[in-house]
């Protein structure tokens, strides 16, 4: 039954990639749900973050950077990014403000001319940015045609309680879609996988591309109740690939597994024995099968 005066909304986060949409959703829902690093197109799927109050709900979508697809993968991630900016309360559009208005955003810029929902641009980072560039981003969006703008910090929370007054205003009344206690509709398993991908990505860093995809086969809880066994296998698309995952005497595999090992805890309030495994698969990011197993499946 809905609770009479409630209200309740959508809201899609979208933006070029690593301009802070994963940093600002965590924010927003108070807990890391998203993984985040410094590289581009981190995210691939579409995460759902839950903020409620005693008198509200808001739902935010947190997508994937909008590029030009270059496979499969790519092209998914885009279609994601694209579906997620139908039909919601608004649209928060992120921007760089230390990277300004690049040729990218402006791509971005001319998807959202024609978003039915009204838009709202949010200049990332100003903790560090100066005045003149926040000023230079500030004229390109007016100019752009976008009147309603606000400065934010997704790293230190500058301005986001100003942001979560904003976006009341624009909730209807509606029902409370997800318990109060749920921050996310994402299935552990995914999030597990996906702290297993954010290692990979920041011990690695430029060594190995993008071809990096992790699946989890199994978690299964001891009868005692005290340890949770978690197997994964780390996909990649060459086997030199899979030789530097490894690392010299199998030591980055084992510092990856270290740390997923611990976010992982974290995140399941129980010890974790994470065992990993190694696959190539060759140029799985333009294999439909591959990508359904991974969860990349429209659907």
């Amino acid at each position: 039954m809905m609770q009479e005066g409630y209200k309740s909304g959508f809201f899609s986060i979208v933006g070029c990639p690593n301009v802070g949409k994963s940093t600002l959703i965590n924010a927003l829902v108070g807990q890391k749900i998203a993984i985040v690093t410094d590289r581009a197109q981190t995210t691939r799927n579409r995460i759902t973050g839950v903020l409620t109050r005693k008198q509200y709900q808001m739902i935010f979508l947190d997508t994937p950077g909008m590029t030009h697809p270059r496979s499969k993968l790519g092209a998914y991630m885009q279609k994601v990014a694209e579906d997620s900016s139908k039909d919601t309360e608004a649209i928060l559009f992120v921007v760089d403000a230390l990277k300004g208005v690049m040729e990218r955003d402006r791509d971005v810029i001319a998807f959202l001319k024609n978003a039915r929902s009204p838009v709202i641009v949010l200049i990332n980072k100003c903790d560090a940015a100066s005045a003149e560039q926040m000023e230079a981003v500030r004229s390109a969006v007016a100019e752009a045609g976008f009147s309603n703008v606000l400065a934010i910090s997704a790293k230190t929370g500058e301005n986001l309680d100003q942001l979560e007054r904003l976006l009341y205003g624009y909730l209807t009344e509606g029902p409370q879609y997800y318990p109060e206690d749920m921050v996310t509709d994402q299935p552990e398993r995914l999030i597990c996988a996906e702290m297993i991908r954010e290692k990979t990505l920041e011990l690695l860093r430029e060594e190995i591309p993008h071809g990096i995809g992790v699946a989890i086969d199994k978690m299964e809880l001891r009868k005692d109740g005290t340890l949770m066994d978690v197997w994964a296998t780390i996909y990649c698309e060459r086997e030199s690939h899979k030789g530097i995952i490894i690392g010299r005497g199998g030591k980055m595999l084992k510092r990856i597994g270290s740390e997923a090992r611990k976010d992982i805890e974290w995140l399941l309030d129980v010890q974790v024995n994470l065992q990993l495994w190694i696959k190539v698969k060759e140029d799985w990011r333009n294999r439909q099968q591959m990508l359904n197993e991974l969860g990349y499946r429209d659907e």
